[in-house]
């Protein structure tokens, strides 16, 4: 049977069994089931996929200056009130020092960073995790992953089409599930991560929970080091037509960045290697 055909018969309000109990049952990935792909028009897809390009490289553009830079670098004809659309839409907010896809609800508790001068040494010590907007042939998608810090394996991710905190929680459940919990969790201030459900787990595991300085776009480092791998080296490269495609595209890159991608800061190995290897001597 096939993976679209398993997808299929998933029912997602089963009176029994849950989408992650279905999915486990039929051995298929979940982030498939959100395959479906928000679309725009034409040019505000190219606008779109040409800010998140040169966001990744000028993360302090704000509105006024990446106008500016479509209309006299690229050649374009738009208005601030396009772009500062086209912002909101893929989650970037110009007070901060990078891009966020994730915006903080006010109402939420924000916890203290916990990174700053500590030694990272073993796996499973520090999960960071964020969500990031990913340009495609036909419309956008949405994508959140965990990274473990200290050996820059990448345990879990998922792509959607849109950005809630369940679809978040069932990420860091099924982390948890696969690898243990880990000693501490770092995100940004954003909705998800600051809801009641999301901290409710962390706390029900006892993660410590550590959250990004407001303004500080160092503080989620690695993490956003591979979402600029993954963009760089394979999206830009080879837009996806679907979101299914966009799955196997993701899919693929992350099995190579895990198992072949040898990383300089981790002594020239593979994040498996460097995960496992240093997992087995602690």
């Amino acid at each position: 049977m096939s993976t679209t055909q398993k997808r299929q018969m998933v029912v997602k309000s089963h009176p029994r069994l849950s989408l992650k109990e279905q999915c486990k049952i039929l051995s298929i990935h979940r982030s498939g089931l959100y395959y479906k792909p928000k679309g725009e028009s034409l040019l505000n897809l190219k606008l779109m996929e040409a800010i998140d390009k040169h966001f990744l490289d000028h993360p302090y553009y704000g509105i006024e200056r990446m106008t500016d830079y479509l209309n006299m670098d690229l050649g374009y004809m738009v208005n601030k009130k396009r772009i500062r659309r086209l912002y909101k839409l893929m989650g970037l907010q110009t007070i901060y020092a990078k891009p966020k896809t994730t915006l903080r609800n006010p109402e939420h508790a924000v916890y203290p960073y916990l990174l700053k001068g500590l030694k990272i040494k073993r796996p499973n010590q520090v999960w960071q995790t964020d969500i990031t907007y990913i340009p495609m042939f036909r419309g956008f998608m949405y994508m959140v992953a965990i990274i473990d810090v200290n050996s820059r394996k990448i345990l879990n991710w998922s792509i959607s089409n849109s950005m809630t905190a369940e679809w978040c929680i069932e990420l860091l459940e099924d982390a948890i599930d696969m690898y243990g919990a880990p000693e501490i969790h770092n995100s940004d201030q954003g909705s998800q991560y600051t809801s009641k459900e999301y901290i409710g787990v962390l706390k029900e595991n006892e993660i410590q929970i550590s959250m990004d300085s407001k303004g500080r776009a160092l503080d989620n480092i690695y993490i956003e080091r591979f979402w600029r791998s993954l963009k760089q080296e394979k999206i830009y490269l080879n837009p996806p037509n679907g979101g299914l495609e966009l799955y196997q595209i993701v899919k693929d890159y992350i099995e190579f960045y895990n198992e072949k991608r040898r990383h300089t800061e981790i002594g020239k190995m593979p994040p498996n290697q460097k995960y496992y290897q240093t997992k087995k001597a602690s």
